[in-house]
């Protein structure tokens, strides 16, 4: 629990840095490719950490709405450093309240990436703050057949195409 903490503290601190910047004008129909790295905690004992990278295409149907789509690679280590690594296929929707913040859920597949491990539904809600190329978010996620869930920070660079 006390790596739960300074995993919020530390977004918290985050978005607090960012908040001032000015937010790239938007318009219903504009593409945004960005590429983030991220890490969190592991909300079983299966698992300790973890540790991804992960590239994001973004559709803005409007000036506060916006479908994404996401893959990469996330690895869940364990003690032995072994662990679990899956390539997450999702789909979303974002939400901006204000000119930064936002909301954001997303559906879809973790895909084991050993032998045997198979495909598990993965469901993921965050939170986060976006500026003209940075973005930061909080999000849970939960991998239901391989009985797995973690808590992560992403941190992002995006632009516009």
């Amino acid at each position: 629990m006390k790596n739960f903490k300074q995993i919020c503290f530390l977004s918290i601190s985050i978005f607090s840095l960012f908040i001032n910047q000015a937010n790239a004008q938007k318009k219903a129909g504009d593409f945004r490719l960005g590429f983030g790295f991220n890490g969190g905690i592991s909300l079983t004992d299966t698992f300790d950490f973890s540790l991804g990278l992960d590239g994001r295409l973004q559709y803005d149907i409007s000036l506060k709405t916006s479908l994404a789509a996401t893959t990469g690679y996330t690895h869940l280590f364990d003690n032995e450093v072994k662990g679990l690594g899956f390539v997450p296929a999702k789909i979303g929707f974002k939400s901006f309240f204000g000119d930064q913040f936002y909301v954001l859920g997303e559906v879809g597949a973790a895909i084991g990436t050993k032998s045997g491990m198979g495909t598990s539904f993965l469901w993921a809600p965050g939170i986060g703050v976006a500026t003209k190329h940075i973005d930061v978010s909080l999000r849970y996620e939960n991998y239901n057949k391989f009985d797995a869930g973690q808590v992560s920070i992403r941190f992002a660079y995006g632009y516009k195409l």
